[in-house]
């Protein structure tokens, strides 16, 4: 926890008296933030970091999706003024995240499947991806009204890429997933533009990934707390084929009573003041969660589907019930086989896994999906936007009480 140091300093005119009052005060003063201090330190650290394991596969080298090679993430952070809401114009607390599945993926498709655990939202684009079995374009994730500009920014990024889309070409249906930040943020602002979504696209890169409070997660709240972008990974055994599943979340669903952590029921055991969360009536959003899954393992459409499936077992484990007014989406694609754009043989081969194989990677899904959740809260911070409305980080020193238990001397 950091705070400003307190510099006292004689003053022309003032009495000693008054001068070593004042030192006193600001002794004690100095000497209580300490003590807050060591109680607990709020900088945003992943689950990992507070010494809670999820599961009982290891994660991969960076315990994120672009674990699995080739896959590279992207944001765009927009955050700007204070005060009260002047719709159209301000404050903004939104962005855009991205999800490269691989270079040229236009040209080196890779297989794909979708889920739909509850539908009070949008990720388009998922009709084409069900009827085909695969993704040819960038993931973008956002907030609600702009996914119109997303997908426009998507579809420019990709003319830039592809000059014959739409002229010799085929043309595409972006995938755009979208939550609703709408308590921070200027949503009728539709802020993020173009050139924000190819700035994203241009950066993204693989290695670790920021989370928490950053690009599409910037105005996002999970479980009554700040939440945002998340994203964990796990790396099978050898004997089971050393395959890697990565998946990347935007949180924006949940309500504080129902946090579980590890097993543990956080959010009716933390001590906070109410949340927008537990007061909301019937009509108003409750929010929404987008996972995306990465695997090198092989398989196909369908396949992918099945995993699409598990993740919602793993934000199931966070405590989620996937409430009317949450929009829950999952896609899943695989970087280990190649779909070419326009194939010169009327065949092509490709590797599959046997299903009988696949509880594994089942399993890694759901691991994965829940370590990433937890870490989108955990590295959030705390965010005030507009009309003074805040996202509160969740407190890592009590979260690790309360999950860890007291430290033992």
């Amino acid at each position: 926890m950091k705070f400003e140091s307190v510099t006292v300093r004689a003053i022309a005119g003032k009495r000693p008296t008054q001068f070593v009052l004042l030192s006193c005060v600001a002794i004690l003063i100095a000497g209580c933030l300490s003590t807050a201090a060591a109680q607990s330190d709020p900088s945003p650290q992943r689950l990992r970091d507070l010494g809670i394991v999820i599961g009982s596969y290891q994660p991969g080298p960076l315990n994120a999706i672009t674990d699995v090679v080739g896959v590279k993430v992207g944001h765009t952070t927009l955050i700007q003024g204070d005060g009260p809401l002047k719709p159209g114009q301000g404050p903004i607390r939104t962005g855009v995240t991205v999800v490269i599945p691989r270079d040229d993926v236009w040209h080196k498709k890779v297989p794909a499947g979708a889920f739909v655990l509850n539908g009070t939202g949008e990720m388009t684009g998922l009709p084409w991806v069900a009827e085909s079995g695969f993704l040819e374009y960038p993931i973008a994730l956002t907030s609600t009204l702009n996914v119109p500009r997303v997908a426009n920014g998507i579809m420019s990024w990709m003319i830039a890429q592809y000059p014959e889309i739409g002229i010799s070409d085929d043309t595409l249906t972006p995938v755009v997933a979208e939550c609703d930040d709408s308590r921070l943020n200027d949503s009728q602002g539709r802020h993020v533009s173009e050139q924000d979504v190819i700035n994203a696209l241009d950066s993204a890169t693989s290695g670790t990934i920021k989370e928490g409070t950053v690009g599409a997660g910037t105005g996002m709240t999970s479980y009554g707390f700040k939440g945002g972008i998340g994203t964990a990974s796990r790396k099978l055994p050898e004997n089971q084929g050393a395959y890697i599943v990565g998946v990347l979340v935007n949180a924006n669903h949940g309500r504080r009573p129902e946090l579980i952590v590890n097993g543990v029921p956080v959010g009716t055991l933390y001590e906070a003041p109410a949340q927008l969360s537990d007061t909301l009536s019937p009509g108003q959003s409750e929010g929404s969660i987008i996972i995306v899954v990465a695997t090198d393992a092989p398989l196909d459409g369908r396949q992918l589907t099945r995993l699409a499936k598990r993740a919602a077992l793993g934000l199931a484990r966070t405590g989620s019930t996937a409430r009317h007014g949450s929009g829950d989406f999952m896609l899943a694609f695989s970087t280990a086989n190649v779909i070419p754009h326009y194939p010169k043989e009327p065949t092509y081969n490709l590797t599959h896994l046997a299903d009988t194989h696949l509880n594994p990677l089942f399993t890694a899904t759901v691991e994965a999906t829940e370590e990433a959740i937890l870490n989108a809260l955990t590295t959030a911070t705390t965010v005030t936007g507009r009309d003074g409305h805040r996202g509160e980080a969740i407190d890592l020193g009590r979260l690790k009480a309360l999950v860890t238990g007291p430290v033992q001397n």
